[in-house]
């Protein structure tokens, strides 16, 4: 998926090719998730599909819940769901992240020639 460190550094357009790539792949996760809160919330709490959407965005986003959960069902379902929101979030930051993370990592690695012709490590 990514290039060895032995390899040469991806150029621009290939690089943001993968940049949008690994977007749209964090961009799925999120509605995904979103989709798996709006259903709960709309099945399990008895909210409407705007007001299941809406907690699930706000759960989602680590804003808070809006609307009170009142039978048990629905209670654990909101604490699942939490913890699960959680978890999405911190990898869907390291989808999106992981392609920056990389290029920078791999610069390190590159190797150049100096004056006379000898391969020598990445000062930087």
């Amino acid at each position: 998926m990514f290039e060895h460190r032995r390899e040469e550094l991806l150029p621009a357009r290939r690089f943001a090719r993968r940049l949008v790539k690994f977007s749209a792949l964090s961009a799925g996760i999120v509605s995904a998730a979103l989709a798996i809160g709006a259903l709960g919330y709309h099945a399990i709490a008895g909210l409407a599909w705007i007001d299941a959407l809406l907690n699930a965005a706000m759960i989602l986003t680590g804003m808070g819940p809006v609307d009170r959960m009142t039978t048990t069902g629905a209670k654990l379902f909101a604490t699942a769901y939490a913890l699960f929101s959680g978890v999405a979030f911190v990898t869907t930051v390291a989808v999106l992240f992981a392609p920056i993370a990389h290029r920078f990592f791999h610069s390190l690695h590159l190797e150049f020639d100096d004056e006379d012709g000898d391969e020598r490590s990445n000062p930087r």
